[in-house]
């Protein structure tokens, strides 16, 4: 870079940051709204965690429930953890026979340093929807 802050020509110097997804899932104890937002606070409060994340650097948030939950919305866990400018969605799973009941799944956009390795997070008995993420567990 010159003195002036202008890049200098035939110099590039790539992205400082890039967007994101991490994904997460969870499984709630009971159909009730506070096993619903228990588990879900737990979700994010990991999610947020492992990958280092402030709430001005995420884009959006995208909630799946399993068709048995529906005494609440996830998404309420996450306005209550503070995430009240991040737009955030709840919606249904593909009812799949026998796929484990009372998940609650989530897809997080964020923007974060360009070499930031995401950490995917599932947590409790979820992590057997993903044991090929050795970082999920």
């Amino acid at each position: 870079m010159s003195d002036n802050g202008d890049l200098e020509l035939g110099r590039f110097e790539g992205p400082q940051e890039r967007l994101f997804a991490v994904r997460g899932a969870v499984q709630a104890e009971a159909n009730e709204a506070p096993a619903i937002l228990s588990a879900t606070e737990e979700l994010m409060r990991e999610l947020i965690e492992r990958n280092g994340l402030a709430p001005e650097a995420m884009v959006s948030c995208l909630f799946t429930t399993t068709e048995d939950l529906d005494a609440e919305f996830p998404a309420v866990a996450a306005r209550d953890l503070g995430l009240t400018a991040v737009p955030l969605m709840c919606c249904r799973e593909i009812p799949v026979p026998g796929s484990m009941p009372r998940v609650i799944r989530v897809m997080l956009h964020f923007y974060g340093p360009a070499g930031h390795e995401p950490v995917h997070v599932y947590v409790g008995e979820a992590q057997k929807l993903r044991t090929d993420l050795e970082a999920a567990q």
